[in-house]
Formats: structure tokens, C-alpha cells, sequence
């Protein structure tokens, strides 16, 4: 049996109405499903910026890469600031990591300290901004808090905690440590068990 042009043109509209109503749907579903596999944390130093790589994965993250940017005592400031951004870049082309995040502002007692860090801060985070990913800050109770259960834990607790999570052989250096810690609260913030939710920089 044939089509007559009247509902030839019916069916045309309704098809076209499907489209309009299911393009948002496939928009959400597309958005719901940009899980960041790749996770860079950051503990940013001027003598030893921390930093971890995790891939997302079953049943625990599997670490790509971890380490420390070394600057001796003697280095001037540029210098330092100089090789933490030369070195990040190096990890970012390495392991391609979608999202970074960093530890949050903390109150120093002392100003000239405060400054140091908040330069070695912003070169990072100009490393990490120029590869456009996206960057998180928790604040550093808050990890403490997710990885060991207790928001004062110390550094040795963290690093036993974040080599246990992770299977790893041997407890990472301190600050690479702190790196991981804040990987993988990123990962379980965004994962099943949600623990609180990262401040986007």
C-alpha cells in the first residue's frame, strides 16, 4: 500500500521531532561519560614539588609515574621555577593527564615562605593552564582526611596509606607521596564512593 504525500510529510516531522528531542539526550549522555581516566596531583614546592600520574582502573588506580622536582638550596629562585615548568611539561606530553589537582592554599606564619610557595605554585599551575587541563584544589585536611581518616595525619601515614591503596613496593618519597594522596582523592571524589567535592581553579 502506498504513502500519500500528506503522510509522507507526517512522517518527515515526526522524524524530525525524534532528532530534536534525542540530540540533548546524547549531549548529556556524552557529557555524563567525560570521566577523566588520566589524573596528575601536584604538591608544588620551590626545593621539591611533588607530583603523581594515576590511570583509572580495576579493582585500584595504576600509577604511571611518581617523583619529585629537586631544587638544591643554592639555586636561585628562577632557576627552580624555571625546571618545575620544564619538568611538568615533560610529564604532561608523557602520560597526557586530562585534569590536575593541587593542593589548596594553606596560612604560613611566616610571609617570605608564604611568597616562595606562591611562586612555585603559579609556575606550576602555568605549566598545568598551558596544556589546558582542568585543575582542581583540596585543601590538605581534607586529603589527609580522605586517604589515612584523620585530617592531622602525618607525612610517613600518608605515604604507608597511599603505597598501600596503590600496591606499591616500596612507600614513595614524601612529597611524590602527597602527590598521589591527591590523585586519588580526585579518583574517589569522582568515583563510587564520593567524599567531598574539589574546588575547580
Amino acid at each position: 500500500m502506498g504513502i500519500t504525500p500528506l503522510q509522507f510529510k507526517q512522517l518527515q516531522e515526526r522524524a524530525a521531532g525524534k532528532r530534536r528531542t534525542t540530540a540533548p539526550v546524547f549531549e548529556r549522555a556524552n557529557a555524563m561519560g567525560a570521566i577523566h581516566r588520566i589524573i596528575l596531583g601536584l604538591d608544588p614546592s620551590l626545593r621539591g614539588t611533588g607530583y603523581g600520574v594515576l590511570r583509572m582502573a580495576k579493582p585500584f588506580p595504576e600509577t604511571l609515574v611518581h617523583g619529585t622536582i629537586s631544587c638544591p638550596g643554592g639555586w636561585q629562585h628562577s632557576r627552580c621555577l624555571v625546571k618545575i615548568v620544564q619538568e611538568l611539561r615533560g610529564v604532561l606530553r608523557e602520560h597526557q593527564p586530562t585534569v590536575c589537582i593541587i593542593e589548596g592554599l594553606f596560612y604560613a606564619q611566616n610571609l617570605q615562605t608564604a611568597l616562595i610557595m606562591g611562586e612555585a605554585r603559579g609556575a606550576a599551575l602555568s605549566a598545568i593552564a598551558e596544556a589546558g587541563l582542568e585543575i582542581y584544589e583540596v585543601a590538605p585536611r581534607k586529603v589527609k582526611q580522605a586517604i589515612v581518616g584523620y585530617g592531622a595525619a602525618q607525612k610517613l601515614a600518608v605515604g604507608k596509606m597511599v603505597q598501600r591503596m596503590l600496591r606499591l613496593p616500596e612507600v614513595p618519597e614524601p612529597d611524590a607521596a602527597d602527590a598521589l594522596a591527591l590523585a586519588l582523592t580526585h579518583a574517589q571524589e569522582n568515583g563510587r564512593y564520593s567524599l567531598s567535592a574539589s574546588k575547580k581553579i
